[in-house]
């Protein structure tokens, strides 16, 4: 019997430390896709504007936990096609087992926007990466929902073609999270697939229980695309937020042939920056509160474009419209609970141009999430009437 629980005892301290070894998002990741090449002066502008995980090489590792930051290391061995290369694979397997124990290292950085036709070797390289760290992420950005067919490697109109990429990419690729980028600022006019992309993608991650991550726009790289203004990045972050993603990424940080981004050539800040700042410790103080919980429904009271689902008439929250401002957008309730039921919602602006003021009802007294504070504050009713910044949200939830 003493032998036997003697081996129980083993076997859950291993269980318990191979448990421990996945990975996990940890801190909402708020992060860019493109930025200057690593630096003191950079990981500290960085650090300063509410980035977490940064890019890297091996060799900056050092420095990055200097200023706290966590590193995605870029390096040419993260290829499939080292894996044929017995000189090139021992090279890659020296790398991880030398990075995979810094504490400032975060994440593999493998490829963005690769075809379905390329996901077998990409499943071979990132079970690669697992078998021999299977606490750090080997981080992959799909294409979007307008991406054609051939870029897809999929067949069938946007719905279907896109659906299939990311059935094929969670079941081949197996991965630890889902990123995407979709741009939808352009000169004259607004793209109309970014909400189906947050819908689709959102409908995958519940689905194949991972998290995602959202890179948005904020830049021009040609001249019918705009750079965003700073309510239009609140727009972007809380939208986000509400949908359920657990991270964020803007394009670019700062890239040649790119205006606007959140710094300029010479290394000095931009508006967008400056307006970044708030936004991104917004961000990881509200996903934080909604990490243990799921994503159960996301609303629109009035806008229809691809993607959009109208709030339910048994909708848990609802928004008083005889007490509410009526915009052209309208609002989004992105609704979530630790099961089917909502406890949790934020409430979005959709209008990124104008201010409202709404009234919500849920069903219970309610209490308002102070993202500055972390800090909740009861309304000691039923009803919260909130003003909302263009592109604004609210996380309100049920007292508890």
């Amino acid at each position: 019997m003493k032998f036997s629980l003697a081996l129980m005892a083993v076997a859950l301290l291993v269980g318990n430390n191979l448990a421990a070894e996945q990975w996990t998002v940890g801190t909402p990741i708020v992060t860019y896709f493109a930025g200057p090449a690593m630096s003191e002066a950079v990981a500290r502008q960085m650090k300063e504007g509410g980035f977490n995980v940064v890019w890297c090489s091996e060799n900056q590792l050092d420095l990055l936990k200097r200023h706290g930051l966590r590193g995605m290391v870029h390096d040419g061995l993260l290829n499939p096609t080292v894996l044929d290369k017995a000189d090139q694979k021992q090279k890659l397997d020296d790398m991880i087992e030398r990075v995979k124990r810094h504490p400032a290292f975060y994440s593999y950085y493998i490829i963005d926007e690769p075809s379905a036709t390329t996901f077998a070797d990409l499943a071979r390289l990132t079970a690669h990466l697992r078998e021999r760290d299977p606490a750090h992420m080997p981080y992959i950005n799909l294409f979007p929902t307008y991406a054609n067919n051939a870029q897809l490697g999929t067949s069938g109109d946007t719905v279907a073609a896109y659906r299939e990429y990311l059935r094929q990419f969670a079941d081949v690729v197996k991965p630890m999270l889902l990123s995407w980028d979709n741009y939808q600022f352009y000169k004259n006019h607004d793209g109309n697939q970014y909400f189906l992309n947050l819908a689709m993608i959102r409908h995958k991650a519940l689905e194949a229980k991972l998290p995602f991550l959202n890179i948005v726009q904020a830049a021009s790289w040609e001249p019918n695309v705009r750079v965003p203004v700073p309510d239009e990045m609140r727009y972007l972050v809380y939208t986000t937020i509400a949908y359920g993603a657990q991270g964020i990424s803007y394009y670019v940080y700062q890239a040649v042939n790119h205006k606007g981004g959140l710094a300029n050539a010479d290394g000095t800040t931009t508006p967008l920056y400056d307006a970044g700042r708030p936004l991104n410790q917004e961000f990881v103080a509200m996903v934080s509160q909604l990490q243990p919980l799921r994503s159960t429904g996301v609303y629109h009271t009035t806008l229809k474009e691809p993607g959009c689902e109208a709030m339910p008439a048994d909708a848990v929250f609802k928004v008083d419209a005889a007490a509410s401002k009526v915009m052209p957008r309208g609002l989004m309730l992105g609704n979530f609970g630790k099961a089917e039921k909502a406890t949790h919602v934020v409430v979005v602006n959709l209008d990124y141009k104008t201010g409202v003021t709404t009234s919500i009802v849920g069903p219970g007294n309610l209490e308002l999430f102070d993202a500055a504070s972390g800090k909740w504050r009861s309304t000691k009713s039923p009803r919260a009437e909130i003003q909302l910044q263009p592109g604004g949200g609210q996380l309100i939830r049920v007292a508890e």
